[in-house]
């Protein structure tokens, strides 16, 4: 209580008080204000809003806020909407509504509250997205906007079919009011750097990316418009207005032939970071036909001689696989994610005989019955060999695919300390009954002990599938996030 009175924190200059504040989150800034009406004031001064980070609509459980938190949403927007200059948000569904009451082991058509959870779940969202773009529209000085949402995943997938989200959204009126509001957002910037908006329902359309201001086509240096949408979110027209821009993320079907010439051209600033989704469920009517050939890859390497490739695939089979993957793609990550669909050991073959020289992450990743053996061979285990060629490997995921102990602790010698993550799902993990005969003990301790000492580091095999099986889309949004900030 001290600090309240005349020879405390009230005699201090305001000056001083906002620079003690710049050191709290932004959280245990709104809990500040509440002290008194001079912090309250100093507690609202522009210099400390500049960056704004948010997950809503989650529910408490999930660290986001559900509607009962959309009028505090409001409150933030109204106070630095204006001239915040860099904000992240992720809207998620809220909890609870968007999986069936019994844990999600029956069809969605047998429950017979999840429709109305799911409308609770729309009218949140349309809400809260009106709310921060209706916040954010007359910023001009806005440099970073990124949004990512997954409650459309429902709607693409459709469980839910169009007739839904016309009751919670008649004529369509929310839905055409938050794509206005996002293009007057463009259109006002004058030095956006970073735009970003990944499966937002009914934000983004094919237009969208014309309404960016002339100002922000020269500073903007990173690109992110993803949809699962027909046609193209993002245009070769309109991306030879961006002359400036150093990170691009997209469609892989999106990424053709013409938008890669483009790229690679000579009065341009040279590509650095460029990360591909592909989702085979998509390729039916989105197809691999006008894809890039190794001849434009190889001449937009020749242009951008830093240029470093993230890929994430969700269940696309191994002919397709084949095909994108070419040669000359600078690949330093790559994702294989499926449901239904198994990666040969073909695929992991050809990935670490092409990458050897810049391949630093490998996720492979499957949820399904059953755990696979990539190994035709025992004694040529293509996980082996992708951790010897790849000298550069720091990041290894693997789970639903088998991998046999004695493999496991060969990787872990191959790479050593260098292997920064390896992370294998505890029922990925076989023990070749023939190894049992001439190993004493307990077999998993053994493998522990064997790991530790070649990673030189504690590892456990992962037991929590969390750590190793989220949301795909929501992993791409964020590795991606994290890899073109690295550029």
């Amino acid at each position: 209580m001290a600090l309240c009175t005349s020879i405390g924190a009230l005699a201090l200059p305001s000056e001083l008080i906002v620079h003690i504040f710049s050191f709290l989150s932004d959280r245990e800034k709104l809990r500040a204000s509440a002290v008194c009406s001079r912090w309250r004031e100093c507690l609202f001064y522009p210099a400390l809003w500049t960056e704004l980070k948010l997950r809503v609509g989650g529910g408490t459980n999930g660290g986001g806020s559900g509607s009962e938190q959309t009028p505090r949403l409001e409150f933030l927007m109204r106070k630095f909407g204006s001239f915040v200059r860099e904000l992240r948000l992720e809207f998620a569904p809220v909890d609870g509504y968007l999986s069936p009451l019994n844990g999600g082991t029956e069809s969605v058509e047998s429950d017979s509250q999840f429709a109305e959870r799911w409308k609770d779940a729309m009218v949140t969202y349309l809400d809260q997205v009106l709310c921060v773009l209706g916040g954010l529209h007359n910023n001009r000085n806005l440099q970073t906007l990124s949004l990512y949402g997954d409650t459309c995943i429902l709607q693409d997938d459709g469980i839910l079919d169009s007739s839904y989200l016309n009751q919670v959204d008649q004529g369509g009126k929310k839905i055409k009011e938050i794509q206005q509001l996002f293009e007057e957002i463009l259109s006002n910037s004058r030095q956006m750097k970073w735009l970003s908006s990944a499966f937002m329902l009914g934000v983004v359309t094919p237009c969208s990316l014309a309404s960016l201001s002339n100002a922000s086509t020269s500073s903007l240096e990173h690109l992110s418009l993803l949809d699962n949408q027909l046609p193209s979110l993002v245009s070769t027209v309109e991306l030879e207005r961006l002359v400036h821009l150093r990170s691009l993320s997209l469609d892989f079907c999106d990424f053709t032939s013409d938008m890669c010439r483009l790229l690679a051209s000579a009065d341009r600033a040279p590509l650095h970071r460029l990360s591909l989704l592909l989702n085979g469920t998509a390729l039916d009517v989105k197809p691999l036909d006008g894809m890039t050939t190794e001849e434009d890859w190889k001449a937009l390497v020749r242009c951008s001689t830093n240029l470093r490739v993230y890929i994430m695939t969700m269940d696309v089979c191994n002919q397709d696989l084949l095909r994108v993957l070419k040669p000359s793609i600078p690949l330093e990550r790559i994702h294989l994610d499926s449901y239904s669909t198994l990666v040969t050991d073909g695929v992991v073959e050809l990935i670490s005989q092409q990458y050897h020289r810049t391949l630093t992450h490998f996720i492979l990743m499957r949820d399904d019955a059953g755990f696979p053996d990539l190994s035709v061979n025992r004694n040529e285990d293509p996980l082996v060999l992708l951790a010897w060629r790849c000298v550069h490997l720091a990041v290894l995921i693997i789970h639903g695919y088998t991998v046999w102990s004695h493999n496991l602790v060969a990787i872990s010698r191959l790479r050593g300390s260098n292997l920064k993550v390896l992370e294998v799902s505890e029922e990925s993990i076989d023990f070749d009954p023939d190894q049992s005969v001439y190993i004493e003990g307990d077999p998993v301790h053994n493998l522990v002990k064997e790991v530790s000492l070649g990673l030189d580091r504690a590892w456990r095999p992962s037991i929590d599938n969390s750590v190793v099986l989220n949301e795909p889309t929501q992993h791409f949004h964020r590795e991606m996030q994290s890899f073109s900030a690295g550029m």
